[in-house]
């Protein structure tokens, strides 16, 4: 909204001339949305405390975890509100990928907060059924990609990493390969959401990297020196990305050990839904398993728990996610935190590596 006040005014006022650039419209809507968190947060927090109990805790999860019972929850709100308020003022909000953007994450955000609000309403760790969220995950996703999808100039071909005209066009199949993508990924953030601190880590790095995955594929100049797909309109969405990453550090300011809120579902599911949206519009949704690399290891110790239970009986992990597998043999809280940052820091920069690897 200030994005186009301001760019219409420019012919008066040459200052406003700057808004033309997208690094700069980025920067804004990092401080923004960083002010707005720091801010908004704490008066959250006192908020719920006179109006709502705190988060329940699973009884069979680890120890430590009682202490933690009453801790206020859907700190995410703030959140996602703040990076929506700063996409919304400094984007171009005559591009469609901003608008999917934005409805992926607060079509995820609703859901996520239906099931906070029923988790601390009747203290049931379960909240909505796990059917239901798939429902409405799928049906968001769905109703997004296809948006996508008869988007004109948007490809469905997808890149393979790291190899030079390595595509192939999926067609209305990329439709359900989307609607995979955007859901795993909210879901395997969510699952992330276990330790104070633990998954807003990897969400930066991972928005980072897509931050400039993002600005690249926007430019024809820069898509097509570094022989990546260009897609027009695309740079706009590193606004969104740079507010994600500002919104994580100001929330971090608040979650870090020992939390003084939790995200919730309503920012898990719907910071992930985002990040794999992100990953559809800038054709690198392959990288995303690398970038991603410690939402990929989160779930895929869910699935592999569940189905070695299943069918040998036994379980692989003390506990799933691996996060609670790592607790459960003495490692201490903090420190599975940060190893878990440092690994995504490494893993966002060999995501940024692929776009000189062709």
């Amino acid at each position: 909204m200030l994005y186009h006040i301001f760019y219409y005014l420019r012919s008066e006022f040459a200052l406003l001339n700057v808004f033309k650039y997208l690094t700069f419209r980025s920067m804004l809507a990092f401080l923004l949305t960083f002010i707005l968190v720091l801010i908004l947060e704490p008066r959250f927090i006192r908020w719920y405390r006179t109006k709502l109990l705190g988060q329940p805790i699973r009884d069979d999860g680890p120890q430590s975890h009682l202490s933690k019972k009453g801790t206020p929850t859907m700190g995410g709100v703030v959140l996602v509100l703040a990076i929506a308020v700063s996409t919304f003022f400094f984007s171009d909000l005559t591009n469609i990928y901003v608008w999917v953007m934005l409805g992926i994450m607060l079509s995820y955000a609703g859901l996520g907060l239906a099931d906070d609000y029923l988790k601390v309403k009747v203290q049931n760790s379960k909240g909505v059924s796990a059917r239901t969220k798939l429902r409405v995950q799928f049906g968001a996703a769905f109703l997004f990609v296809t948006i996508l999808y008869f988007t004109p100039g948007f490809s469905t071909e997808v890149t393979l990493p790291m190899l030079k005209y390595a595509t192939f066009d999926l067609d209305w199949w990329f439709i359900p390969f989307g609607v995979l993508i955007v859901v795993g990924c909210s879901n395997a953030v969510n699952l992330t959401d276990g330790l104070d601190g633990l998954v807003i880590g990897p969400t930066m790095t991972v928005a980072f990297a897509y931050g400039i995955f993002a600005y690249v594929a926007g430019n024809a100049k820069i898509a097509e020196y570094l022989q990546i797909a260009h897609v027009s309109g695309a740079g706009e969405l590193a606004i969104f990305a740079a507010a994600i990453l500002a919104g994580g550090l100001g929330f971090l300011w608040f979650n870090s050990f020992p939390a003084q809120v939790f995200m919730g579902d309503v920012g898990a599911l719907a910071l992930g839904g985002a990040l794999g949206m992100l990953a559809i519009i800038t054709k690198q949704e392959l990288i995303l398993v690398l970038a991603g690399g410690v939402f990929v290891v989160e779930a895929l110790s869910v699935i592999l728990q569940v189905l070695s239970f299943k069918i040998r009986g036994k379980r692989i992990f003390k506990m799933a996610p691996i996060h609670h597998h790592f607790e459960l043999k003495g490692l201490a809280e903090p420190k599975i935190i940060v190893r878990c940052w440092i690994i995504s820091i490494v893993l966002a920069i060999l995501s940024l590596a692929t776009l000189k690897l062709r």
